[in-house]
């Protein structure tokens, strides 16, 4: 993974290109009852640095005026740059799969977006830079750390800042990276579209790090922030750093929720068994064991996977998950 310093020399360093000639990246954008703040997203998209975009919208059901907002962006950008659909009715974790997985959508990068953030200009640049780093048959994914506003964007503090290697063994447990911030190629879109958009996943976004790191791609987590990440009462996922959330999360955990969503990510990983690495399905067969196991031949196994978070909290949390056999 390059060093942030070097990653910015590297976006410095970036060369002029005409439009024509910059990779086509598909935003993909899903929406909901999301008018409050959807202009103001909408309008980010055309202050990116990177130019060459267009927008995938897949609407699950609004009733406010959503669809009115994006039908004027739509008129005033042409059906060519926005491009409207209706999704499943069936939470944004669907509707983001099911665009995803949008077969008429062809580009050279994916972004998925929120509705209610605000990208920063050079959002996209940082990615596509990074992302040509790689070679188009390898999966990768990009993502960030974010900033955090509030309703009125104003700066309210960051999102955490993860320093430990991103891998399958830290997927199984943690997702990293927000999907708002994701940009990801067409190696790891192909595994994405073969696992399907119905799957049992909690998260489109803690899915698509699982399918990266567990099918041999490269993920690379950018410590500067490139979006304002709105928190407010309607936000379907906020960040969960503060000590209530972590509590919240605490009694998820003892309810068996971690539990459920490992059910979920173990079933849909079997779809791609083929594509695993066989260090992957090495770590996820120990993984699945200590799940079924005694006490101690649970640990054992967990250690074996060398499953991990990326705080010291979280691995609290982890071992408290594996004791009361909540993992």
């Amino acid at each position: 993974m390059p060093s942030c310093t070097h990653f910015d020399a590297l976006c410095a360093n970036r060369p002029k290109q005409v439009d024509g000639a910059l990779p086509k990246v598909a935003i993909l954008l899903c929406t909901y009852q999301g008018q409050c703040y959807l202009a103001e997203q909408l309008d980010s998209f055309v202050t990116q640095s990177h130019t060459n975009w267009d927008v995938w919208v897949s609407d699950d059901g609004s009733r406010d005026n959503t669809l009115s907002i994006l039908e004027d962006y739509q008129h005033k950008w042409g059906i060519d740059r926005l491009s409207l659909h209706f999704g499943p009715n069936k939470g944004f974790q669907a509707n983001f799969l099911f665009l995803t997985c949008n077969v008429n959508i062809d580009a050279d990068y994916y972004a998925y977006s929120d509705q209610d953030d605000v990208w920063e200009v050079d959002k996209l640049a940082r990615a596509v830079k990074w992302l040509e780093s790689v070679p188009q048959h390898i999966p990768a994914l990009y993502c960030t750390r974010t900033r955090l506003v509030d309703r009125n964007n104003n700066h309210i503090g960051f999102s955490p800042l993860f320093s430990k290697p991103l891998s399958f063994s830290n997927a199984l447990v943690q997702n990293v990276g927000g999907g708002n911030t994701m940009v990801f190629n067409n190696a790891a879109r192909a595994l994405l579209c073969k696992a399907g958009a119905n799957l049992p996943v909690v998260t489109h976004d803690w899915w698509a790090y699982l399918v990266v790191t567990g099918c041999g791609g490269k993920v690379f987590y950018d410590s500067k922030p490139t979006l304002r990440y709105r928190q407010h009462d309607d936000n379907l996922v906020g960040m969960n750093a503060t000590w209530m959330a972590l509590f919240e999360r605490f009694c998820m955990l003892m309810q068996g929720k971690f539990s459920h969503w490992n059910d979920g990510n173990i079933a849909a990983l079997r779809k791609l068994h083929e594509n695993l690495t066989p260090e992957s399905c090495e770590i996820l067969e120990h993984f699945v064991k200590a799940r079924q196991m005694s006490f101690v031949t649970r640990l054992m196994y967990l250690k074996r996977s060398g499953i991990y978070r990326q705080t010291l909290i979280g691995n609290l949390g982890l071992i408290a998950a594996a004791i009361f056999r909540k993992i």
